[in-house]
This record gives C-alpha cells, structure tokens and sequence, in this order.
C-alpha cells in the first residue's frame, strides 16, 4: 500500500536532514567558523522540494536509495549557497531566511561568500560519490548539475534578475529569467533522480522536462503571489520585499488573479505531462499540487 503523502514527504524530509548533516564537515573541524556557518546554512529549515522531486522520479526508475540521497544532498547544497549569496548585500540585501538571520548577519558577509563557495564544491564531491550507475552517466549527471547551476542556469537568471530592477519586461522575458534563476535547479532535480534508476526511454525524457518545466515556472509563479499576499512570519523571509526593490514580478506584470490562474494551468500541465508513467507518477503528481497550493 501506498504510504499517505504527507507521511511520505516527511519521511523523505527527515532522511535528507541526516544525509545532509552527514555529508557536511562537523562544526569543530578547522576551519570550524565557515564550517559552522555551511552547516547554519543547509540544515535545520527549507521545505526541501528538490529533493522531494528527486526522491519522487527516482521511483519512476527503480534508483538506487543511495543514489537519490547523493544527487538530493548536492542539489539542495547548490540551492543552500545560491540562497546565501542571494541575501548579500551585494544581491537582495535581505536580514531573513528560512525563519533566522542570513548568513551573512550570523556571521559575517566575508564568510558567507566562502560558505556560499564551499557549498557548491561540496555539492559537486557529494554527487561524484554516486556508485551504483554507470561511469558514463555519472559524468552526465554532474554535467546537468553544472548547466543548472551554472551561467546558462541559475546563475544566468540570478544576473538577468539584478538587471532588471525597476525596468518593464514582457512575459516571455520574465518567463525566461525564471526559467533559468528557479526552474533550472527544479528541473535537474527530477532529471537527476530519474537518471539515477534505469535508463529513460526518449519519450518518458521528454514527458518528465515538461513536467519539470511546468513546475519550475509555477513555482516563481506561486512564490510571486505570496510575497504580494502572506507575511514575514509565514514566508520565513522579508515579504513584500520583491515589490518594494522595484523588480518585475507575475504579480506585477499580470496582477493578482492572473497569476494565481496561472499557476492553476500550469499544475495541470504537469499532471498532463506523467500520462505515459501512470500511477508510477503518483508522488511526481503530488507535489506538482503542493508547489502550486502551498502557504509559504
């Protein structure tokens, strides 16, 4: 039988924060400060939605436990250190994440730079751990996590993003800086996972980058209708604060209405894109209904 959704996802939860915490270097080892700091930053918060997609399509192809384990920790590391820098001064300048101070007000701004910096190396040497596929596409999986993180991925819509403060874009410009800032990651996360278990055929790849396209686009969406409409307390971060930097949002471009219509349209893209797999795709179909009807 099938375990409850919500009894799934916090099995799921739980078992990352300990892959997590034993993938990271203990606090007290030298250096002791940015190790302290890279552990401030990954553990103990996030709802861990890319390893959840990770987990989920890992099932679509029979993937190995440690496998999916492996490729979770390295994408939620590279989102870890994409969050700390994004706080900086230097970047969005924010005070709050997952609920406590940033990084960089913990400690310093000089160690979350490096905090930021480690987290992606350490992403890189975890993922390489992997063991139970071939060699090939091992060199593969590593390759799709430097394109999602990298220029052509979410640094690449990081960058479009500063640029684009107080400036008017168009839907396809704002949909394809999204694309590349959050959906990037989202859609290695369920390519990864999948990867990870039996070969794909050409077909189940391609059902599985619609779905993750969906998603990855909904999830913006969503988050953009909650910074216009929940606050501080029930973000875990500052709300309002996409508005108040003057940048182009869903919300701002579509207004409210639209964009929570949108976000409904692209759920259902992602329910129609896991026809071929069935009820295999049960979990994948789940949390394409919690990015779209989450709180926070």
């Amino acid at each position: 039988m099938t375990a409850p959704f919500q009894d799934w996802m916090k099995t799921v939860q739980a078992g990352m924060e300990q892959d997590l915490s034993s993938y990271l270097p203990a606090g007290d080892v030298v250096p002791a400060k940015l190790h302290a700091a890279m552990r401030y930053a990954v553990l103990d918060g996030g709802k861990r939605v890319r390893p959840l997609l990770v987990h989920a399509a890992g099932a679509l192809t029979g993937a190995d436990a440690a496998a999916l384990s492996r490729a979770a920790a390295a994408l939620e590391m590279i989102h870890a250190y994409s969050l700390v820098h994004d706080d900086m001064p230097c970047m969005d300048d924010d005070e709050l994440r997952r609920g406590k101070p940033t990084v960089h007000v913990a400690f310093d701004e000089a160690t979350a730079l490096l905090v930021g910096d480690a987290l992606q190396a350490q992403a890189f040497g975890v993922l390489a751990g992997v063991d139970s596929v071939p060699p090939q596409r091992l060199v593969g999986m590593l390759r799709l996590l430097a394109d999602a993180a990298g220029s052509a991925g979410m640094c690449g819509g990081q960058a479009i993003d500063l640029d684009s403060v107080g400036l008017s874009l168009t839907l396809e410009q704002l949909e394809r800086m999204h694309q590349l800032k959050t959906g990037a990651l989202l859609r290695a996360s369920v390519v990864l996972g999948a990867l990870a278990g039996k070969e794909l055929t050409q077909a189940e790849l391609a059902a599985l980058h619609a779905y993750s396209r969906a998603i990855g686009l909904a999830f913006q969406v969503v988050d953009d209708v909650l910074d216009a409409t929940a606050d501080s307390a029930t973000l875990g971060k500052t709300a309002g604060k996409d508005a108040a930097d003057n940048k182009p949002t869903y919300v701002s471009i579509l207004g409210l209405e639209p964009s929570i219509a949108l976000a409904e349209k692209l759920r259902q893209d992602a329910h129609a894109a896991l026809a071929p797999f069935g009820e295999q795709a049960l979990r994948l179909r789940e949390l394409a209904d919690l990015i779209v009807q989450r709180k926070a």
